[in-house]
């Protein structure tokens, strides 16, 4: 187990983005969780500090707790290829989905079990009653025990889950079930999520973005074009824009990882952009049977596929098929429609670098698509109508509490339907006037629901029902 360094980040800055109401509102819930925790240190604990959702808002939240005088502070487990084997099984099973159709029995419970007590043996070092510890997803689990035992205050934060209940789910539930209990509340991005047996405090809180990170700040079509010239996606006409005045140019230093035949696309050619990890309820290759149902030469479109670079993923033991898969697809399909699709792959060393990349790479879309065939909650839905793109994103998870269709995007009722996704990017090309118009709602939509503030506001809610109370007694 390792600790993460987390930047200060002044909550002040977001006036930019919120109201004075709003930014007042959050500045006295953070006064208040940081006298509810009088002393006592607030602790994140996942399974990787880049790469997903997850790493990204604690980064920012943690940094805006860290301003208001609260130690906030972020730990990530350490775990075998084994270890990580099993909990991405458990991840697919929440989701109501087979993954690799391996065992969760007796054997993989001892296995997970082992390596999360090995990382509690250095945490209970480090913690101290008073405390309050945040475990992200199935991986961090069982150390709710140990943890309460200890004295801290543990909630148990899920940002995965399925709608309905299945054969996955309930085996998935069997097995975590012993670890989640022992937490004092639990969190779940959807009601949907929470399992019927479930008793104690649960609460429901979407995740949000940071309108001010790098992945979501404003970007300049000069900044925009140079970030993603550099990386190679596409050309770039006369000379690189120079990096001086800009901190986005500045980071950018290293070319993504691109199968490709034939140049890359001019700037002006439509982009078609789906940006996650290669993770199979993602169906990247399934975008691309999609996509190439469309007549591409005659609008002169191109598709990017992008994810992380997956030698420097640490925790997604699937990442390296995922992506042979999508290139063994890619390799089948004829020429002229292997030069319109790039399979991209982003450096992941540098987290500020990449999320420079995927901002650009957003910025620049004609359309992002998310076609998952099963979703969490969807945090590069939101990310892309904070931008105030076109989105074509599957009717499932978070993304339905996103978007109302037609309102502020495009549901897909059934994302394995090629010929309806081909279908829905094709009304987007053929009407672009009220794609931006829906763009546009699109933003207004995560300005009002889906920034910091609002997270930040529930946090210090959740932290004062748990220790402000047994301070009262």
């Amino acid at each position: 187990m390792r600790e993460t360094r987390v930047e200060v980040l002044d909550i002040e800055s977001l006036r930019t983005v919120i109201d004075a109401d709003r930014l007042a509102e959050v500045q006295v819930a953070l006064g208040r969780m940081r006298s509810t925790l009088a002393g006592g240190r607030l602790w994140n604990v996942n399974s990787t500090a880049a790469g997903g959702g997850v790493a990204e808002m604690l980064a920012r939240v943690l940094g805006y707790q860290r301003a208001a005088g609260i130690d906030a502070r972020w730990m990530v487990i350490t775990g075998d290829e084994r270890f990580f084997a099993i909990t991405k099984r458990l991840h697919h099973a929440l989701h109501g989905m087979p993954g690799d159709g391996g065992s969760l029995g007796p054997t993989e419970h001892r296995h997970y079990r082992d390596v999360v007590a090995a990382n509690a043996e250095t945490f209970l070092r480090l913690v101290r009653p008073g405390d309050v510890a945040v475990l992200h997803d199935p991986q961090v689990a069982p150390l709710a025990a140990p943890l309460r035992a200890a004295g801290v205050a543990t909630v148990w934060r899920c940002h995965v889950g399925a709608d309905h209940t299945n054969e996955h789910t309930d085996r998935a539930w069997a097995f975590l079930r012993p670890h989640v209990e022992a937490a004092d509340a639990c969190v779940f991005s959807r009601r949907e999520y929470v399992p019927a047996w479930m008793a104690g405090q649960v609460h429901v809180a979407p995740p949000t973005i940071d309108p001010l990170s790098a992945k979501n700040q404003a970007l300049g079509s000069d900044e925009v074009t140079g970030i993603l010239a550099r990386i190679g996606l596409i050309t770039c006409d006369g000379a690189e824009p120079a990096a001086h005045g800009s901190r986005a140019l500045s980071k950018v230093h290293r070319r993504a990882r691109i199968v490709r035949t034939g140049p890359a696309p001019h700037p002006a050619a439509p982009l078609f952009v789906q940006v996650s990890r290669w993770d199979p309820l993602k169906d990247p290759a399934g975008l691309m049977e999609a996509v190439v149902r469309l007549d591409l030469e005659r609008y002169g479109c191109h598709l990017a596929l992008v994810g992380p670079d997956v030698t420097e993923v640490a925790d997604d033991p699937e990442g390296q098929a995922v992506l042979q898969h999508c290139t063994s697809v890619w390799k089948a399909l004829p020429a002229a429609q292997q030069a319109r699709i790039h399979l991209v792959s982003l450096p992941m060393a540098d987290t500020e670098e990449n999320a420079w990349m995927v901002n650009a790479i957003q910025r620049h879309a004609a359309v992002v698509v998310q076609k998952s065939l099963a979703e969490g909650f969807g945090l590069t839905v939101t990310e892309a109508m904070w931008k105030a793109k076109p989105v074509v994103a599957s009717a499932v998870g978070g993304i339905q509490d996103q978007i109302d269709d037609g309102t502020h995007g495009y549901l897909l009722p059934d994302p394995t339907d090629p010929d309806a996704v081909a279908g829905t990017l094709e009304r987007i090309l053929d009407a672009p006037r009220d794609a931006a118009t829906i763009a546009r709602r699109a933003r207004a939509r995560v300005q009002r629901e889906f920034l910091d503030d609002r997270q930040l506001t529930d946090w210090a809610a959740l932290v004062d029902s748990l220790v402000g109370g047994e301070q009262a007694a």
